[in-house]
């Protein structure tokens, strides 16, 4: 029944149309639900967040960021590509700016393609760079949700329809996940398989463990930001778990930058521990420190990129 659902002519345009009308429901809730909030109280808690403390952010927002850059290096790695460290780091910084903000086809697939391109990497690298990218940011959410999730879940409202024995199982999914694609690098004999085409490789163990750690430790330290912005008014683990929440509700409604879903998510998970207008203050300021600032700086970094490539292409 389903694959005859699946394979009929319009379901296409069914499901377009369904996705559509989803965002539109989303969207009328986050506007009803904006009009109920004090946003005056909300200015003032950001303009009175101590500029140390903005200071404290920036620097572990830069931290998340560079960390992210070394998922492109692993990339390198996997495909043996001519290109310099720094020039990669490079590369994957501008792509994660403008992903954050633009989303995945931009600046996760469109730029990479492009500046890659740019150095004359092959096509093929380029995919194999993109999508182990990918899996990069991915495996460790996995492994890092997984952890906490089955360690320490979270107390979710009744609205979630989802207790903690429930979390703790999705953790203990995750962890299994996770344990059986290290699993596979580890112990697989058959080391690639051709997909659509394209030869996809398992990396060794060694570069599993860095996809761990580099993920893991991106993911930390993005949460981090919207913590030292609240100012002790959770603690670190709660910060964590709220973070990646969020992130799953994001990728599950399909909305750029998660742009009001984290928002939503992190409203309702502090209602009772915080001041909605406290928590909503230091999500603006943790928008402009982690997605605005860097898509500054990416795009004019992107910008002296594209003026130094023209000038080397002959007259």
């Amino acid at each position: 029944m389903i694959r005859k659902i699946l394979e009929h002519p319009r379901w296409p345009m069914i499901k377009r149309v369904g996705g559509v009308l989803f965002l539109v429901v989303v969207a009328a809730l986050l506007v009803r639900y904006a009009h109920k909030v004090d946003w005056p109280k909300v200015k003032q808690s950001v303009l009175e967040l101590p500029r140390p403390v903005l200071l404290q952010a920036l620097g572990v927002a830069a931290i998340s960021h560079l960390v992210y850059s070394l998922m492109d290096l692993v990339g390198r790695n996997y495909t043996g590509h001519h290109m310099s460290k720094r020039q990669v780091m490079l590369v994957s910084f501008i792509s994660y700016a403008f992903n954050l903000n633009l989303g995945s086809l931009v600046g996760g697939i469109g730029l990479r393609y492009r500046l890659y391109g740019n150095h004359d990497v092959r096509y093929s690298n380029i995919t194999r760079v993109v999508t182990l990218a990918l899996v990069t940011n991915w495996i460790g959410y996995i492994l890092l949700a997984g952890l906490v999730f089955t360690i320490a879940p979270l107390q979710l409202p009744a609205s979630f329809r989802l207790d903690q024995e429930e979390l703790r199982l999705v953790g203990v999914l995750l962890l299994a996940t996770a344990v059986v694609y290290l699993g596979l690098c580890t112990f697989s004999r058959q080391r690639s398989w051709t997909v659509r085409g394209h030869e996809v490789e398992l990396p060794t163990t060694r570069m599993a463990l860095a996809q761990f750690a580099i993920s893991c430790t991106h993911w930390m330290t993005m949460a981090a930001v919207p913590w030292t912005l609240l100012q002790g008014a959770i603690d670190y683990p709660t910060a964590l778990s709220v973070m990646l929440i969020a992130a799953m509700a994001g990728v599950m409604l399909h909305v750029p930058a998660g742009l009001g879903v984290t928002e939503a998510v992190f409203i309702t998970l502090l209602a009772t521990r915080v001041p909605q207008h406290q928590v909503l203050g230091a999500l603006l300021a943790f928008r402009a420190i982690f997605y605005l600032v860097p898509l500054l700086v990416g795009g004019l970094l992107y910008a002296k990129v594209e003026i130094r490539m023209r000038k080397q292409v002959p007259a």
